[in-house]
């Protein structure tokens, strides 16, 4: 069987697992293709409140196939970029979609599958599972937005560790710099991973929305930008349907009931 995504509901969550476990769930084109028109389709959705990434099998992803990449050494330098525009169109979308995307690691998470981790909004791995940028060890530079997301995300002198020496790194270890956000068992990553979703299910759909947009733009917005569309949004969600059901719910000290 080739490499594949197959797709299926839990509850409001849409799980989305990478299927190619002869090469350790190495990523290729159909996967990203795929991975495009799944979150296009759940971005529409209103019964989709949240959306988990996982691996089959014992290992999340490898990276890429070092064998296609082989291959595409016979091909013009186009075909290999074009392959990567579309893991970055993948990326592009999983860090706009307006819902919580959460990666559920078990095993190897190296290379484009270490980029695809960092692109999601949290990260819960199993305890045993390594990360690492494993471009340097073969003679390549890291794609995915791996060195954006690195380079925003810890010291420099950390990020460059892990860019350029290509050692691997734990569960515990990124966890205590902060890119993992929950350390699961072994073999529990993808039970507590839907769990944390189902909890970001019961949120306002509208205020998640916001929050992941300004998040997004907090990285580079200048403070007077991030103000005004702070303020924007926040009127916006006061005057939703769902900011009345938020606040009468806390007065009345029962659940919120969202739409």
């Amino acid at each position: 069987m080739g490499a594949s995504l197959k797709t299926h509901s839990q509850g409001q969550t849409l799980v989305l697992t990478i299927s190619n476990p002869e090469h350790r769930n190495a990523l290729g084109p159909d996967i990203y293709a795929a991975g495009v028109e799944a979150l296009s389709v759940a971005e529409s959705n209103s019964d989709v409140r949240s959306v988990v990434i996982a691996g089959e099998g014992s290992h999340f992803c490898a990276g890429g196939n070092l064998q296609r990449l082989l291959g595409n050494r016979q091909q013009p330098p186009q075909v290999q970029a074009e392959s990567i525009e579309g893991l970055h169109n993948w990326i592009e979308t999983i860090r706009a979609f307006p819902k919580p995307v959460i990666a559920a690691v078990e095993g190897a998470c190296a290379g484009a599958g270490f980029s695809l981790a960092l692109a999601c909004d949290l990260i819960v791995a199993a305890r045993d599972a390594v990360f690492v940028m494993a471009y340097s060890n073969v003679g390549l530079s890291p794609d995915g937005g791996a060195t954006w997301s690195l380079m925003h995300a810890l010291p420099r002198a950390t990020a460059m560790q892990l860019l350029l020496a290509g050692e691997r790194i734990d569960t515990g270890r990124l966890h205590q710099l902060g890119v993992v956000t929950q350390v699961s068992d072994p073999s529990a990553a993808l039970v507590d991973a839907l769990a944390l979703a189902e909890k970001l299910n019961t949120r306002a759909p509208n205020a998640m929305a916001s929050i992941k947009e300004l998040a997004n733009d907090a990285v580079t917005a200048p403070l007077h930008q991030q103000l005004a569309a702070e303020r924007d949004h926040f009127v916006r969600n006061l005057h939703h349907a769902n900011g009345g059901e938020g606040i009468q719910a806390f007065l009345d000290r029962r659940p919120a009931l969202y739409r």
